[in-house]
């Protein structure tokens, strides 16, 4: 199992706003500002950077839970920066509360919810879980 994660542990990540980031790149008609999804990985990453610190062998962070709100646009070209920072700990997930800026300011917020776990035995539930699907059976 991880060490303790401190509560306050931090994590960011960044990027410059591309083409593929913006919603036009998902459908033409869209205007070529950044798109939620895209913002939504950007926090997720740096919520997993606030964790991963802490994990230990084949651990890694996971996400279980996302509550956000994009709320200023930001165009080609922006510098987006996003914060995460461990808030709290509840049995095996741990509750990261996330914060995006552009250039000029705010532009989103909210909450990741996360969990640690091992790869090795993750792989092999999943594997378990193909076996029986093919199988037929739930």
């Amino acid at each position: 199992m991880a060490k303790a994660i401190p509560i306050g542990a931090r994590g960011t990540a960044e990027e410059m706003v591309e083409f593929k980031h913006t919603l036009t790149a998902h459908h033409p008609e869209l205007p070529p500002v950044y798109s939620t999804p895209d913002l939504i990985r950007l926090m997720e990453t740096a919520a997993f950077h606030a964790l991963h610190p802490y994990c230990e062998g084949d651990e890694i962070s996971v996400g279980t839970a996302i509550h956000v709100e994009h709320r200023a646009a930001s165009g080609i070209g922006a510098r987006i920066r996003a914060e995460a920072v461990l808030e709290s700990f509840d049995g095996k997930f741990y509750l990261v509360r996330v914060t995006a800026w552009d250039d000029v300011q705010e532009i989103g917020r909210g909450t990741v919810g996360r969990a640690v776990v091992s790869v090795g035995r993750f792989l092999e539930k999943m594997k378990g879980r193909k076996y029986a699907r093919e199988r037929g059976t739930p």
